[in-house]
């Protein structure tokens, strides 16, 4: 049986209501994005001023399309918007996205109640108002009004990123595209006119392709309601929260973007940690718990070892390491004076793990296989700069076929110029994530042993 907000991401055909001709208008580039994203479903220009668009032929309302239609997507101004959406609920459309902003955002309260009063009249779920709507790679389905040359779509992936800003959220999307980090759904629901954060989370604890759940909150729209889906999903799956609107600045900021309450940022952080969800302090921070979240096993304690080819980069992971509160493993005596016997006597078995400036691919694979086998060994960093000449790429193959393995968590840190980065994506392609500074991996480490933590003492308590 569906569940209704599966017509937001799964739509076997959509209507535009306000596709335009003009290239500069926001439903132009919605109804292009559809086209240009290889959605395999049925489409219906809504525009009473123009006969076909792009050889597909226009209707002046939804009333006078004859077949079923699954989604609308409004993008009309806001005096017309309850209108339209009168004629979505009569013509028995499930799920509306409302791109159009000028509510309550900007002090116009009463038209969006009356937008509210439309919706449970017709019993139907709105997206919006005022938002970028739905990116699914999956299905094709594209609201967002961004033209495709200006802003990168991330390819097909395992995190969901739901944002109650769309700015901020096209902004990420498009750094998520050039960096290669892929997405499972891009949710942008800007006033939460009716669905909101909780019912958005919920959906996705349920959705195959969703692994993490990310989002940037600026305010919950029913606190307890929050607090109780987040409780039951985190135990499922890992919720990454960036909370905006944390000074008084803030706070008073985002009353005029999503017209929200943005309420007492300590108050947040409490039900957030009570609930099990992951607290992020930066956007960049919310993908790099994201991508160890989304390919890493959960470790079976805080003890990590790491393996460099730099002296000094594996100072300072020692250091960033014990700053978030995790210990360096000890390896045992046995693993050691295995290594011993295939590594150079210059070699420093100690923690960090130093193969020096000449390693190459066999010293790394001796390493890790043998951190792989000690029981010491909780988790796996491995520092490696690429700089040096006896390192080829075959060092991808090596890393990942250890991570393959799903024994103990490993995480790449490498730093560096193009070469650098190109070794680093096919990496983040084989499910290894990989950081340019130490203090980015320790914290994402920290994360996901905070959250095994987290998720073993929830069955202790509650159960399986």
């Amino acid at each position: 049986m569906m569940n209704q907000l599966d017509y937001f991401f799964e739509p076997k055909s959509v209507a535009i209501i306000g596709a335009s001709r003009s290239p500069s208008k926001v439903g132009h580039v919605i109804f292009r994005n559809f086209i240009e994203g290889h959605y395999k479903g049925r489409i219906y220009p809504i525009n009473p001023n123009a006969d076909s668009l792009f050889r597909l032929k226009c209707y002046p309302s939804v009333l006078q399309v004859n077949d079923k239609i699954d989604l609308a997507v409004i993008a009309i101004p806001a005096d017309f918007v309850n209108e339209a959406l009168m004629q979505c609920g009569k013509k028995h459309i499930p799920a509306v996205i409302i791109i159009t902003g000028g509510f309550k955002e900007i002090g116009n309260a009463k038209l969006e109640e009356e937008l509210a009063k439309t919706v449970k009249k017709y019993r139907m779920r709105v997206m919006g108002v005022n938002c970028l709507g739905v990116l699914d790679p999956y299905s094709g389905v594209d609201t967002m009004f961004l033209p495709r040359h200006k802003l990168e779509r991330p390819e097909k992936g395992f995190i969901a990123f739901i944002s109650q800003s769309g700015a901020t959220g096209s902004v990420v999307m498009d750094w998520m595209g050039m960096k290669g980090y892929k997405v499972s759904k891009f949710i942008s629901y800007g006033n939460a006119t009716d669905v909101d954060e909780a019912d958005l989370i919920e959906y996705l604890a349920n959705d195959r392709q969703t692994k993490v759940i990310c989002a940037y909150f600026e305010g919950v729209k029913e606190g307890r309601k929050f607090f109780e889906i987040a409780k039951r999903v985190s135990k499922k799956k890992p919720i990454i929260v960036l909370k905006g609107g944390i000074t008084a600045e803030g706070t008073r900021a985002v009353a005029s973007h999503t017209g929200s309450l943005a309420g007492e940022a300590e108050v947040y952080w409490t039900a957030f940690k009570q609930a099990g969800v992951v607290k992020a302090e930066s956007l960049e921070q919310i993908f790099d718990f994201a991508r160890i979240l989304s390919t890493q096993p959960i470790p079976q304690g805080n003890k990590v070892q790491i393996i460099t080819d730099g002296g000094g980069f594996g100072v300072l992971m020692s250091d960033w390491i014990t700053k978030n509160n995790l210990s360096l493993a000890k390896m045992s005596d046995t693993i050691i004076q295995k290594m011993k016997k295939l590594l150079p006597p210059y070699v420093i078995l100690k923690n960090p793990l130093d193969v020096t400036g000449d390693a190459d691919i066999e010293r790394y694979r001796i390493t890790i296989e043998s951190a792989l086998a000690d029981p010491n060994v909780d988790i796996i960093a491995v520092i490696a700069l690429l700089q040096v000449p006896s390192l080829t790429s075959d060092i991808v193959d090596v890393i990942a076929e250890a991570s393959d393995e799903k024994k103990k968590p490993i995480i790449v840190v490498s730093a560096g110029g193009r070469y650098t980065e190109v070794l680093k994506k096919a990496l983040e392609d084989f499910g290894v994530p990989c950081f340019s500074y130490p203090e980015s991996a320790a914290a994402a480490i920290r994360a996901l042993y905070e959250y095994g933590q987290t998720k073993m003492k929830k069955r202790e308590i509650y159960g399986n």
